[in-house]
């Protein structure tokens, strides 16, 4: 059975390390809400937090577990940026709105640290990012990325690392340079989500687990029916990313479900560790099929990447990972790999996430499809869906939704096929550049 498919968290190693995991019950009954918030992830949880910040009392359902999702499942990369050269998008926003883009790729971080200062959640956060140039070209283009953060005017050191030097940040000869940003680096995300759901909880929020939504009533108050009770609102906020399935088609159609895959090495030595990433570094590679990977707190490896766009995990995570873990790390031919696990993370076209409202149902709104960059950018959307319920308008709501997404040709059936044909692609592209 895939990981995915289960109810409970994912056999990972973040769910061996995150401490008790607290169980919030069911929906039983017939509640009302200022907003009903649907997903239990960094963007249901932290536009909560908003919420009720500003006042508005807020229910959240969660079909499954807090943080069971990408949330808690992913590369724990705290890393600046949108995921996207937003440059791109001025057609649509303007050299403004481009502007404000390129600030909150870097201001979502601040938001997560403050989050984490604030409530006091013990999440193994370290400061520190690598890129990795696989190529001349790329580490050519760090110099550029390098002068324009000094022009944003980024507060934090950024170094770069010439290729005769990457044995201080990686004991790997793959890499043509890096770019250290000290601004970035890494967390368990499991234990931020969990962490956060208790911040929500002590600021009011009701959340209920095991309540997936079976319907939902339109109108000027929102209906939001589960098996065995019913949440009534003003508002309604679609937080379910890459699992949003039928619920509202309008949505799911734009966003892909691709799984993404970790190892967890047992333990290293100390000195073992130290030789392999010795600043404990976050790093990811510039590849289509990206490489990211990083030490956790007990000084295991944990290497990260793939995608998988047939929505069915590998039947062996351990295997098909293992030789991507090698090819940068030989010297671990020997390691025990301890955890391996999987699942879907949401994808857009434009790899830009999606961030509005409903057009047919303006009391509805939604972010989604964060394209593998969802730590830092779902705490920067949730606070726009907040202003923007709270406030009844958000500036920085609308210029995320003036980048139009289309819609994944072909349904279901069709349109993993074909992104994986366009992906196959790129690498061919990639390989023979």
């Amino acid at each position: 059975m895939s990981q995915a498919s289960t109810m409970e968290h994912a056999r990972s190693y973040y769910a061996a390390t995150a401490g008790p995991l607290p169980a919030y019950p069911r929906l039983e009954s017939r509640v009302n809400a200022d907003v009903c918030v649907i997903g239990g992830g960094f963007t249901g949880l932290n536009t909560a937090i908003e919420l009720a910040q500003r006042g508005l009392s807020v229910v959240l359902l969660e079909g499954r577990r807090i943080g069971w999702g990408a949330s808690g499942r992913n590369g724990g990369q705290l890393i600046r940026g949108i995921g996207h050269d937003v440059s791109g998008f001025a057609k649509y926003v303007g050299a403004e709105g481009v502007r404000y883009l390129e600030r909150a790729g870097i201001e979502s971080v601040e938001v997560v640290g403050n989050r984490i200062r604030e409530h006091a959640i013990d999440c193994d956060l370290r400061w520190g990012f690598c890129e990795l140039a696989n190529t001349p070209a790329q580490f050519a283009a760090f110099r550029t990325e390098q002068d324009h953060l000094a022009e944003l005017g980024y507060a934090h050191e950024t170094r770069l690392v010439a290729p005769q030097d990457m044995a201080q940040v990686v004991a790997s000869t793959l890499y043509a340079g890096g770019l250290i940003d000290r601004g970035s680096g890494h967390l368990h995300p499991l234990k931020l989500v969990l962490g956060e759901a208790r911040a929500a909880q002590a600021l009011g929020v009701r959340i209920f687990e095991h309540s997936p939504v079976l319907e939902l009533i339109h109108g000027d108050t929102v209906e939001v029916r589960c098996a065995a009770g019913t949440v009534r609102a003003a508002s309604l906020v679609l937080a379910c990313n890459a699992h949003l399935d039928d619920l509202e088609p309008r949505l799911s159609g734009k966003v892909l479900p691709a799984g993404s895959y970790i190892i967890a090495t047992e333990p290293l030595a100390a000195e073992v560790a130290a030789e392999l990433i010795p600043q404990n570094l976050s790093l990811c590679d510039q590849k289509v099929g990206l490489d990211y990977y990083r030490l956790s707190a007990d000084k295991r490896l944990l290497f990260g990447g793939a995608c998988h766009y047939s929505g069915r995990d590998p039947a062996d995570i351990g295997a098909y990972m293992r030789p991507k873990m090698l090819k940068v790390f030989p010297q671990l031919a020997d390691a025990r790999i301890d955890y391996q696990w999987g699942g879907m993370i949401g994808i857009t076209a434009n790899r830009f996430p999606q961030v509005g409202r409903l057009q047919q149902h303006p009391n509805v709104f939604y972010a989604q499809g964060y394209s593998g960059h969802g730590v830092n950018v779902t705490h920067w959307t949730a606070r726009l869906l907040a202003e923007a319920i709270h406030a009844g308008q958000s500036k920085g709501m609308d210029i995320f939704s003036a980048v139009p997404h289309m819609t994944f040709p072909g349904g279901k059936a069709l349109r993993s096929p074909l992104l994986a044909l366009g992906m196959l692609w790129h690498r061919l592209r990639e390989a023979l550049g």
